[in-house]
């Protein structure tokens, strides 16, 4: 076990205010790999001072020097991807493999887009006879989740950084070893002292004493739709911006003209991704009702694959989560077809990878977001019905069409009330807008549409 000391404030660390602790646990052997300080209000405002005080010179630093910084901290990130791996396999349980292809590299591939994007955007425009300037909001509070702790952490800061704002980064208390990571990495790029800066801490402490600070000029916010809801009241007293990206329950439409088995497996794979835990994951599979049993056929075939190549929740808190909506799910009629509640291991966040059909829209398992490697089978009559189903939640954060023809789920996906669509199994592109319709959230991230966010606008008329 390592502890850690210190918080990354003004471009150095600096003891913690106060001496607690939070213990970072394995969720795959459940021992404590390490320890940070658990950071108070104090903390908050030393990074807060340190941002503000860092501002002025940072927004006025030409965007071609900030794409330059941008750019060290992306071959920083390269340098290290394999010691970025082995943190997240340590302290989320991923294993090392998708840890390697997704934790350590998405991260890499959104800095470098706005390094490239810092270096190309047009900060002034003309429009008739006025000239448009789009100046760095000012600090930025980033309070990110522990599902894909570096990748959330870049997608806030790398376009802060590029609309020349500073920033506090308050992560997760269950990932916040790759957090540190992440600081060094921008020390190591020689990103000016006080432009990004690191506080450990938990959520309604840390997290809070951040979001109240009136040095604050936005709020980036990932995570559950109740401390949304929270967090945009706090900014609302001081008409603060933010910029939320909540929960989701995406519908994977799979219309009758699809090639079903490719739809199900793709479908499958990804709800069992990072072990469930993913907001934008397809977890409501929608199936007309000729092919209904033929497809929970497929996809329990498909989700007894992953058994033993997934990894654990992130903690004890989560498994019994997880564990208490499999059995809702039974207790409200739906039907098992693969997985279920028992754990699938003695030691370890385990859940087994499990498959409901005979599901009903209203069904709690239809929609609440479980957060874990369960996935609910739904049977539609017509296009309408599997429309209505597919927009019945409070949620809107993504969705997957399939059909024959192209054209055809295009036409579906342009109804479906949610910010992102995957079109026959669209790949992920880091710079095309993220984010929700509903309660999904407010605000989008990544590419231009996430630079936006950081910006604000004035106007200059001659």
């Amino acid at each position: 076990m390592k502890a850690h000391d210190g918080m990354y404030i003004g471009g150095a660390w600096r003891p913690a205010a106060g001496q607690d602790v939070i213990e970072v646990v394995n969720p795959v052997d459940e021992q404590v790999i390490g320890t940070v300080p658990a950071g108070t209000a104090e903390d908050v405002d030393a990074a807060v001072r340190a941002a503000r005080a860092a501002l002025p010179g940072w927004a006025a630093t030409p965007p071609a020097e900030r794409a330059a910084r941008l750019a060290a901290l992306r071959d920083v990130l390269v340098a290290r991807a394999d010691e970025i791996a082995e943190t997240v396999t340590a302290e989320l349980g991923s294993p090392l493999k998708f840890s390697q292809a997704v934790h350590a590299a998405v991260p890499i591939a959104v800095a470098g887009s706005y390094a490239e994007l810092a270096a190309t955007y047009s900060f002034e425009e003309k429009t008739g006879n006025s000239v448009v300037h789009h100046e760095p909001i000012g600090v930025v509070a980033a309070i990110t989740p522990w599902n894909y702790p570096l990748h959330q952490i870049v997608a806030k800061a790398a376009p802060a950084l590029a609309a020349g704002c500073t920033i506090v980064v308050k992560p997760a208390e269950d990932t916040p070893l790759v957090a540190r990571l992440f600081a060094e990495a921008v020390h190591e790029a020689g990103v000016p002292a006080g432009v990004v800066n690191l506080v450990t801490g938990l959520g309604p402490v840390a997290g809070q004493a951040l979001a109240e600070h009136p040095g604050v000029d936005l709020v980036s916010f990932t995570g559950s739709t109740a401390v949304g809801r929270r967090i945009a009241a706090i900014a609302a007293g001081q008409i603060k911006k933010v910029a939320l990206e909540l929960g989701g329950k995406s519908a994977n439409v799979i219309l009758p003209s699809a090639d079903l088995a490719k739809a199900v497996n793709v479908g499958v794979a990804n709800v069992m991704s990072n072990s469930g835990q993913t907001c934008s994951a397809w977890t409501r599979m929608l199936v007309h009702r000729d092919q209904y049993e033929e497809a929970a056929g497929l996809a329990a075939t498909a989700a007894a694959k992953y058994g033993e190549r997934i990894g654990p929740v992130v903690n004890a808190k989560q498994q019994a989560r997880v564990r208490g909506y499999i059995e809702k799910g039974v207790a409200e009629g739906a039907r098992l077809v693969a997985g279920g509640p028992e754990a699938p291991r003695e030691k370890g966040y385990f859940v087994s990878p499990t498959v409901f059909a005979d599901v009903t829209p209203d069904m709690t398992i239809a929609q609440e977001e479980i957060f874990g490697p369960v996935l609910s089978i739904l049977k539609y009559e017509d296009e309408e019905d599997a429309l209505r189903i597919a927009n019945g939640t409070v949620y809107g954060l993504a969705g997957a069409v399939w059909a024959g023809d192209e054209a055809e789920a295009v036409a579906f996906a342009r109804r479906m009330e949610t910010g992102q669509v995957d079109i026959n199994g669209g790949r992920f592109n880091p710079l095309a807008p993220f984010g929700g319709y509903k309660q999904s959230g407010v605000g989008r991230e990544l590419g231009v549409h996430g630079l936006a966010e950081y910006l604000q606008t004035k106007s200059l008329q001659f």
